[in-house]
């Protein structure tokens, strides 16, 4: 078989030398690299990413399973999509990660991938920019780090911060409390240790396909975890020599597959954007009705936090993605390809131990169906999302008096104000604060409770944002109003005061207000001025597209199927 990097190593004249001299600056002989595949790993190693620490370890095991299988390895770097230090939101820079990568395997000889993933928007990222590329990419996961304790109670990360943070501002712990919470709180290196968006996206990937089987939740430091990179490696090189694609491996059933296990798990809202980001880059039709159809028809089984009790290493020693897969067997696809080379179901043939206090059978799930709800109606014409597991069952309905917020500063500057006209029935709206109007859709819609309503007991409003929440956060935060405020959605036209209803059964968010008025209103609105006259923030606003699309690039989601087809460089002089 001829590899693709062969027109570089095997070229005309004096591009075969100039190609090879650089391998041998490696300190590789030709015999080493001579007539073999050439297997990229995407590194998004950096010490401003916790998530992603163990890269370097995980990276020297890749490579050994590449070398093991009779494959050349070639590590390279790519920008680190770290949560936690970057502002105003790693959402900003997942479609330039995306990008990276698919340039990356365009432009260099690379006959495959093993991506390194971990940091919430790093998955999602790297797999749509291999669905763009269509080379043979598989994907391994940092791993969830290990949970700290503080006052013996393990501690789950974002979770346990928001809980925390509540009874701080409102003296519940004192200073020396939270300063002791903060040590323990990152305890070493990994993601997120709920099923926040980092783990929810790395089982999902299982799900899809593009993960080996049993990796997704093996915790960062564990053995296991290098050993699964080994594997990966060599797997890499597998895919290769049968030239299995991505887009083989994603398909709308393998979607359908995924869409099951976001529920079962009930995992983060961020998802509901990326899953649909991904299926576009490959002209797979996933829409928002999708995500309804299946909360409605698949059981929530995973006690996982926030949604339930347990953290990631739970669900790891209760048998993974794989057991939560066998459990829904009989609604899955299992015919559809993975990493494996295999169909999904000789992947389930494994037996796995289940614990049922973590992944609940099927005959007594945590609840039968509804971890989600997409909501519509005259606020969000095309959709919003609310994870109901989390949300207050007394305001699945409710009907209440707007609360408006114009950005994220208005409510940091007014929220803890002992003046501010707040009350239990309150419905708190934020507003440009989503894709355009930042930009970058960062994770604010989870709006706190105001410290008013704290000292008196109450622990949730109903919250309406055009932007996303953190995964680990709890609430009746709705989220992801499309359109968005910042382009003329309704949400720009909310007034103090205006009756906003929610109907969770019904699916429905209805803004009560007269035509007249709205008329009047639209009439009087000025879109708001971009902070950002150059550079990707602006590249960003101007093409990026509404939740209930992905938000990816309009220029990136392939047209038409003849946009599918990768077009390679010309390989020549530079």
């Amino acid at each position: 078989m001829v590899w693709r990097s062969a027109e570089w190593f095997a070229g005309r004249d004096e591009l075969g030398p100039q190609s090879r001299s650089v391998l041998r600056s490696l300190g590789w002989t030709p015999e080493f690299f001579t007539g073999k595949p050439v297997i990229g790993i995407a590194n998004s190693w950096s010490e401003l990413n916790n998530c992603h620490l163990g890269f370097k370890l995980m990276a020297e095991a890749v490579k050994r399973g590449v070398i093991a299988a009779g494959g050349v390895p070639l590590e390279f770097n790519t920008i680190s999509l770290g949560e936690e230090l970057m502002k105003p939101s790693a959402m900003l820079y997942r479609n330039l990660l995306a990008m990276e990568i698919e340039e990356t395997l365009r432009a260099y000889p690379l006959d495959g991938v093993v991506l390194l993933t971990g940091c919430d928007k790093t998955t999602p990222a790297q797999l749509m920019g291999v669905a763009s590329a269509n080379l043979p990419a598989i994907q391994v996961c940092a791993g969830p780090k290990r949970a700290g304790r503080w006052r013996g109670q393990e501690l789950g990360s974002g979770t346990d911060l928001w809980h925390y943070l509540d009874e701080y501002r409102t003296g519940k712990i004192n200073k020396q409390d939270w300063h002791a919470i903060e040590e323990m709180y990152s305890s070493g290196m990994g993601t997120c240790n709920t099923m926040g968006t980092a783990s929810t996206m790395t089982v999902l990937s299982e799900a899809l396909g593009m993960m080996l089987p049993g990796t997704a939740t093996i915790p960062a430091t564990n053995a296991q975890r290098l050993a699964a990179a080994e594997l990966s490696g060599r797997r890499a090189v597998e895919l290769v020599q049968k030239d299995l694609r991505p887009a083989q491996i994603m398909t709308r059933e393998a979607f359908e597959n995924a869409l099951r296990v976001f529920m079962a798990i009930a995992g983060s809202t961020n998802a509901v954007i990326h899953l649909i980001a991904i299926a576009g880059r490959l002209r797979v039709p996933l829409t928002l009705a999708d995500f309804d159809d299946f909360a409605r028809t698949t059981p929530i089984l995973l006690n996982l936090q926030p949604s339930g009790e347990k953290l990631m290493a739970d669900f790891d020693a209760a048998g993974g993605t794989l057991a939560l897969l066998q459990e829904l067997r009989d609604l899955l696809h299992l015919e559809c390809l993975t990493v494996t080379g295999e169909p999904l179901g000789e992947s389930l043939k494994v037996s796995t131990y289940a614990d049922p206090t973590v992944i609940y059978p099927r005959d007594k799930p945590l609840a039968p169906a509804g971890a989600l709800a997409v909501l519509r109606g005259n606020l969000a014409p095309h959709g919003a999302i609310l994870r109901t597991t989390t949300a207050s069952a007394h305001l699945h309905k409710h009907c209440g008096p707007a609360l408006v917020f114009d950005t994220y500063e208005d409510m940091l500057a007014r929220i803890d104000d002992p003046a501010l006209p707040v009350t239990a029935d309150s419905v708190l709206v934020l507003r440009n604060a989503g894709a355009v109007g930042v930009p970058g859709l960062p994770e604010w819609g989870s709006i706190p409770i105001p410290k008013k309503l704290l000292l008196q007991g109450i622990k949730d409003v109903v919250r309406i944002s055009d932007s996303r929440m953190s995964g680990t956060s709890s609430g009746t935060i709705i989220l992801h109003v499309a359109p968005e405020a910042a382009v003329g959605g309704p949400l720009a036209f909310v007034k103090d005061g205006d009756l906003i209803e929610l109907d969770v059964e019904e699916r429905q968010l209805i803004w009560h207000i007269a035509e007249h008025e709205l008329a009047k209103r639209q009439a009087q609105w000025q879109p708001p001025r971009s902070r950002h006259g150059r550079g990707y923030p602006r590249l960003y606003a101007e093409h990026v597209l509404q939740p209930d699309q992905g938000c990816d690039f309009d220029f990136l989601r392939p047209a038409t199927q003849a946009d599918l087809t990768f077009v390679p460089p010309t390989v020549g002089r530079s």
